[in-house]
């Protein structure tokens, strides 16, 4: 099993959850992150004040997959997240030593 963690624009998550869902991905868990990478964050004007954005809202996605739906998962999120502008955000593929389904007690594949 793998843990895929991806950082996305927030304007991109439904058509990415539509995208996964349609290969196949049952669950994955959502959270509302700011950051910063290459851009370093942007100036921007609000009331005619100047002022710093150092942190740029993003989503973060983690899904946790069998090694066989790794590549699909990665490349559907790659492809279905992507503007060509800066900030498009990063993908982390991590390994996953094992899973418990509260509920039932399922255990790894089962379990996702």
């Amino acid at each position: 099993m793998k843990l895929i963690i991806a950082a996305i624009k927030p304007f991109k998550l439904e058509e990415v959850r539509e995208a996964l869902t349609a290969i196949g991905v049952r669950g994955m868990m959502v959270t509302e992150i700011k950051g910063f990478g290459s851009q370093s964050g942007h100036t921007e004007i609000y009331r005619g004040a100047e002022y710093a954005v150092n942190f740029v809202p993003k989503i973060k996605l983690e899904i946790v997959v069998s090694e066989g739906m790794v590549d699909q998962v990665v490349d559907t999120i790659a492809t279905t997240a992507k503007t060509d502008k800066i900030g498009d955000g990063k993908i982390f593929v991590l390994d996953v030593q094992s899973a418990i389904r509260v509920r039932t007690g399922e255990t790894n594949d089962d379990a996702i």
